[in-house]
């Protein structure tokens, strides 16, 4: 076995309930650390949902998020699903209607694009339909583990009529809305809409009018627990290692790049002390999924010649938390906490990115890295 694999690959066991229910769904499942393009990723007839699809099982899920990506062809569209658990939609590419109903209320309908995220009340009855010519390429990410592996009965999650009222979908529910930010702290907003029409822009929205500061948006949504967050840092810089619990999935929405990921016991310095062997390394571009396994130190660098944009998923929010820390909390102590500072950077790290800056003909910033603010 791989020696970077043998602090994450589970040891012989009975499949969960979730696992079985993916490898029951006829679908390719995609493992491993993450995939470079999403549009390139190997997908089948999902009879279920009336569309080609694929699910992620990343390492770093850790029994808490549910990844899959869905193609719709031109002019067609999903079939109606409702389900227990909560989920989020980014859209890769094409257009159309997002059509939702809840039991006794008056159906809407929301028009998505390339850049679209949005999330179906819990339990509502939904579908997207492919108003283009070309085919629809979408995510969605779901608390779809838990459900599975509490529950274990198919028929209850998917064909419960329970109504959950406190999560209303009455009108306006989707309407966009610039006025529902708020300025968490000096760094990072927050945004409560359910409907965001193109996320890549909502970094503008945060800036401050400041080009060298990193620029963070938190997406809750729905009230989920399950929130979308969005990073946006600088050309000619990366961010600083961290390490944190698992249950994230990042998307790379903008400029080109490259994570490094090591398991947090081999400290915070691979290559000083000789493990270079340890750390593996993710290119990546606009189209990329990935998750970080859990407790394990990763680190983003841009080295295209833009911006950098990361949307990240996981169950982070601030209304409705869950009881298990997935915020970093539970990061390895005795290493600092979720992140390293600045001088505790790997000498060989800050050398390949100068390397890697240079082959782009781009020119360093005066300040390397940038906190991580989770990922």
């Amino acid at each position: 076995m791989d020696s970077k694999l043998t602090s994450i690959q589970p040891s012989l066991r009975v499949k969960s309930s979730y696992e079985r229910f993916v490898s029951a769904e006829g679908v390719p499942v995609i493992g491993g650390f993450g995939v470079h393009a999403v549009e390139s990723v190997a997908m089948a007839p999902w009879r279920r949902l009336g569309c080609d699809g694929a699910y992620f099982q990343f390492f770093g899920s850790d029994g808490i998020l549910g990844l899959y990506a869905g193609k719709i062809p031109p002019r067609g569209g999903t079939l109606p699903e409702r389900h227990l658990y909560e989920k989020m939609f980014y859209i890769f590419g094409g257009e159309g209607v997002g059509e939702f109903q809840q039991r006794d209320r008056v159906p809407q309908n929301i028009l998505w694009r390339a850049g679209s995220l949005f999330s179906p009340p819990l339990n509502t009855l939904h579908r997207l339909i492919n108003q283009s010519d070309q085919p629809a390429l979408f995510l969605a990410v779901t608390t779809a583990p838990v459900a599975f592996d509490h529950y274990r009965n198919e028929q209850f999650i998917f064909h419960n009529e329970f109504v959950f009222g406190e999560r209303d979908d009455s009108a306006g529910y989707f309407q966009p809305d610039e006025d529902r930010f708020r300025n968490a702290h000096h760094r990072e907003w927050v945004h409560q809409a359910n409907f965001i029409p193109n996320v890549t822009e909502v970094g503008h929205r945060s800036a401050g009018g400041n080009r060298r500061r990193i620029k963070i948006a938190r997406f809750e949504m729905a009230k989920n627990s399950l929130i979308g967050q969005l990073v946006e840092w600088p050309v000619g810089r990366y961010r600083k290692a961290h390490c944190r619990s698992g249950g994230v999935g990042l998307v790379i929405l903008r400029s080109s790049g490259y994570s490094l990921m090591w398991p947090s016991h081999l400290g915070t310095q691979p290559y000083k002390h000789g493990l270079a062997d340890q750390v593996v390394r993710l290119d990546w571009a606009p189209g990329s999924i990935f998750s970080p396994p859990p407790t394990w130190f990763h680190q983003h660098f841009n080295n295209g010649s833009e911006p950098a944009q990361t949307l990240a998923f996981f169950c982070g929010s601030e209304q409705f938390p869950l009881s298990r820390r997935t915020d970093g909390a539970n990061a390895v102590a005795s290493l600092g906490g979720t992140l390293r500072e600045l001088h505790a950077d790997d000498p060989s790290i800050r050398r390949m990115y100068e390397a890697e800056l240079a082959k782009n003909g781009i020119a360093p910033s005066r300040k390397f890295s940038q906190a991580a603010s989770n990922d």
